[in-house]
């Protein structure tokens, strides 16, 4: 079940939403323009390793000497750091789906705090999961947790387009479903698959999805702008909206 878009159209322009997408594809494309041994640097150095930061652990084998002990900035420069093009597009494509709805909520400036809070959180509890890890821990997919978890709390009503790969009939098919589903099954997934992992390994930091997603549901409790609801009920569709298909089927 992958979610490709979503049927909650708001009024107005998620400009921090945007431009935290541009922002994260333009590092994206500067990561392209270096070399192997350069990038990897890079993520060393701006990545959140968590050794570094707790002084415990540590150096990982051949990694380069270019941290700097005990610089917590890189909570957050980390969020704008992939580690290839799989990573990105999954990441912006959730970011692009749900980011939207969340920020008209809050509005510009408390979602663009919103946001970066989420990242840090999540960066903090895959570090107090693994606080000797020596892996640079990068992506934007804690802060994206954040945002999943407050349009949990806001929409949980909202439909969600998900692509789906019917077994045995092995079609493509597009199906809408509400986001309390599609979003309670990427937790538990979340959840389940940080329970048989190492966090100390590299690989997906599952505890920062576990961490931003709950410190999304809890900040969205403050950040989102009086008179906005939680829980928002499902509005009723009118006979056309109920015939018409999205562009994905």
């Amino acid at each position: 079940m992958f979610p490709i878009s979503d049927d909650n159209s708001r009024p107005g322009t998620p400009y921090v939403t945007w431009g935290f997408i541009a922002a994260c594809v333009l590092v994206f494309l500067w990561e392209l323009s270096l070399p192997d041994k350069a990038l990897e640097a890079v993520f060393y150095r701006y990545g959140a390793v968590a050794a570094q930061l707790t002084g415990t652990g540590e150096q990982a084998m051949g990694a380069p000497a270019v941290n700097v002990s005990g610089d917590w900035s890189t909570l957050v420069t980390s969020m704008f750091l992939h580690g290839g093009l799989a990573h990105i597009a999954g990441n912006m494509l959730y970011l692009w789906i749900f980011g939207d709805n969340v920020e008209l909520a809050m509005g510009r400036v408390r979602f663009f705090l919103f946001y970066i809070a989420c990242g840090v959180a999540a960066a903090l509890a895959q570090i107090w999961m693994s606080p000797a890890s020596a892996f640079p821990m990068i992506g934007a997919s804690g802060a994206i947790s954040g945002v999943l978890g407050a349009y949990l709390m806001l929409y949980p009503y909202g439909r969600v387009r998900v692509l789906i790969l019917p077994f045995p009939i092995i079609i493509l098919r597009v199906i809408e479903v509400p986001a309390m589903l599609v979003l309670g099954f990427w937790f538990v997934l979340q959840l389940l698959s940080g329970l048989f992992s190492n966090p100390a390994e590299p690989g997906v930091a599952f505890a920062a999805h576990v961490g931003g997603f709950l410190a999304g549901m809890i900040l969205v409790l403050v950040a989102r702008q009086p008179g906005v609801p939680l829980f928002e009920k499902p509005r009723p569709r009118s006979p056309w909206e109920r015939r018409r298909r999205g562009p994905w089927g």
